[in-house]
């Protein structure tokens, strides 16, 4: 069951590069949420208490619920819908995601050992890979934020990869990258909303 819901996430990951509709990319995230807790509940067996209820606030809430509605939020605000037309096109950005997941599994594999879950480290370079990507090749703010949240789910499963040993600070640091990251992307958001009124005087 756990290979499956990391095929799913690495799935994901596809999609993202090839979306081209913001609403897509806010629900892919959420998407990746739920997944991302259903791999840490899975995999982390012996966690304490506190801190597997803190893993589970900070995927299947946060990440699956509260970041998703924030997207939605800003992209309604911004009324920004699309990838902007200046992107590179999408065909070429799948290309570079398929050599991003081959860059990631020579690496995973160059660096195995005992104490790394291969699988969980592949697919944690390949989504840092994919969020580099949707940075670099896509023009709107939006995006980058998009990126920057996928580099954060790549960071949990890196934490996942390197076994059940979870320290709280690390959570609590991953949870604050990732609020103060849409706090942010959000004020640009309202600031970046399109304003016509000044225009459609000038037609009248």
């Amino acid at each position: 069951m756990i290979k499956f819901l990391i095929v799913a996430f690495a799935a994901t990951l596809i999609y993202l590069s090839a979306a081209q509709r913001f609403r897509v990319f806010a629900r892919l995230m959420g998407l990746q949420g739920i997944l991302i807790f259903g791999i840490a509940f899975m995999q982390l067996k012996e966690l304490a208490t506190v801190n597997l209820i803190f893993v589970v606030v900070e995927t299947l809430l946060f990440k699956g619920v509260v970041v998703p509605l924030m997207l939605f939020f800003i992209i309604r605000r911004t009324q920004v819908f699309k990838v902007h037309t200046k992107s590179m096109p999408a065909i070429y950005i799948l290309i570079l995601n398929a050599m991003s997941l081959l860059v990631a599994v020579v690496v995973a594999y160059t660096l195995q050992n005992p104490y790394i879950n291969v699988v969980f480290m592949t697919v944690a370079f390949y989504a840092i890979l994919s969020g580099l990507l949707i940075i670099v090749t896509h023009q709107l703010i939006v995006s980058h934020l998009i990126g920057f949240l996928i580099i954060e789910n790549a960071v949990f499963l890196f934490t996942v990869a390197l076994g059940n040993e979870m320290p709280m600070l690390i959570n609590v640091v991953m949870l604050l990258d990732i609020f103060v990251g849409v706090l942010i992307m959000g004020f640009f958001g309202l600031k970046l909303k399109p304003d016509t009124g000044d225009l459609t005087q000038l037609k009248d």
